[in-house]
């Protein structure tokens, strides 16, 4: 757990500010939002992803645009790409990238498949074998419409007849 030292003289008080915005955005940071991925990853043997500016701008700007509404529609830009809403705007980005690896109870490698009536695609995009780079943002919906997050991923995964690792 972070803790900050607060202090009142004017010296101190930018610092003090950056602390405690540091705090309430934790988990949201590009690293936390790499880790989250890697994690995952290494579980099935693939290497990290790495943060990529480009990427994270295309996020970003597609979040924005998300915004007003947050609904779960994809881009079909040119990237692989994981949505995610939450009602609450507490939702992190480690929680978006949780949401998705957690779908990896209903894939079953054996058949290449998800469990009936299940969704594992998030999950497996993420660990996608061909997959190097990652780029993510985070929105605050209009009108307490709560979160709404995305991660795209270069190159894009989840082609049809291939194993995800």
């Amino acid at each position: 757990m972070k803790t900050c030292k607060i202090s009142f003289s004017p010296i101190t008080i930018l610092g003090s500010l950056l602390c405690i915005m540091g705090y309430v955005y934790a988990h949201d940071s590009p690293k936390d939002y790499v880790d989250a991925h890697n994690v995952a990853r290494s579980e099935v043997g693939e290497p990290s992803l790495i943060w990529d500016d480009s990427v994270a701008a295309y996020a970003q700007n597609y979040a924005n645009q998300r915004r007003k509404d947050c609904e779960l529609i994809h881009s079909h830009g040119p990237y692989g790409e994981n949505l995610a809403w939450s009602s609450s705007n507490e939702f992190s980005g480690v929680d978006g990238v949780k949401l998705w690896v957690d779908e990896k109870a209903y894939f079953d490698y054996m058949s290449n498949s998800c469990a009936d009536n299940q969704m594992c695609g998030h999950y497996t995009q993420v660990v996608w074998k061909n997959t190097f780079r990652v780029g993510c943002a985070k929105v605050i919906c209009d009108n307490n419409g709560g979160t709404f997050i995305i991660c795209n991923y270069d190159p894009p995964g989840n082609y049809i007849g291939q194993r995800p690792y």
